[in-house]
């Protein structure tokens, strides 16, 4: 712990200003994750200006500046999350701790869902599970390899349906197609 006499002075406006816009210039964020960001900053050294703090007016102020764009945070964190292969169910919990708002998130739902079957395909290959794996899973390899499809967000039908593939069998591009 540092000396009293070395330790940072309390925050005031400005100083909340110019860790904000340090903030957003170094990481793409979402006003609530910049607002928690403030906030540890105010807790860590107190605040010496006029009136209460608010962070989220300042988190705020960034986002009509165009610094903050919540919307384009979450399409970049879904297709970063879709080509990793996590699921829907994964991404929607993702984007709700980001802070990201109902309105925005319901909007991506139809491309999320859209590509549920490519995000859980991509999941197999990198897992090696299904039509990707070197040999057939027994029973209780089976039951591991759901639970991780799973965890990962997908749903069962969709797990269900790539681990009955045979290794080497070549996956379409819907879930539809005969996997039944």
């Amino acid at each position: 712990m540092p000396h009293p006499s070395q330790s940072k002075p309390p925050l005031v406006a400005a100083d909340l200003d110019r860790l904000a816009l340090r903030y957003v210039e170094r990481f793409a964020t979402t006003r609530a994750r910049l607002a928690a960001y403030l906030t540890r900053k105010l807790r860590e050294r107190g605040w010496a200006g006029e009136g209460a703090p608010d962070p989220e007016a300042v988190a705020e102020r960034m986002a009509e500046r165009g610094y903050v764009d919540d919307r384009s945070f979450a399409e970049a964190r879904v297709r970063a999350m879709g080509r990793r292969g996590l699921g829907a169910r994964r991404v929607a919990m993702t984007l709700r701790h980001d802070g990201i708002d109902a309105a925005d998130t319901a909007e991506l739902e139809e491309a999320i869902a859209a590509d549920a079957w490519a995000s859980a395909l991509v999941f197999a290959r990198r897992r090696r599970f299904g039509p990707f794996s070197a040999t057939p899973a027994d029973r209780d390899l089976h039951k591991k390899q759901v639970a991780a499809f799973l965890r990962a967000g997908h749903a069962p039908e969709i797990a269900h349906k790539i681990l009955r593939m045979a290794p080497g069998e070549e996956p379409d591009g819907s879930p539809e197609a005969g996997h039944s």
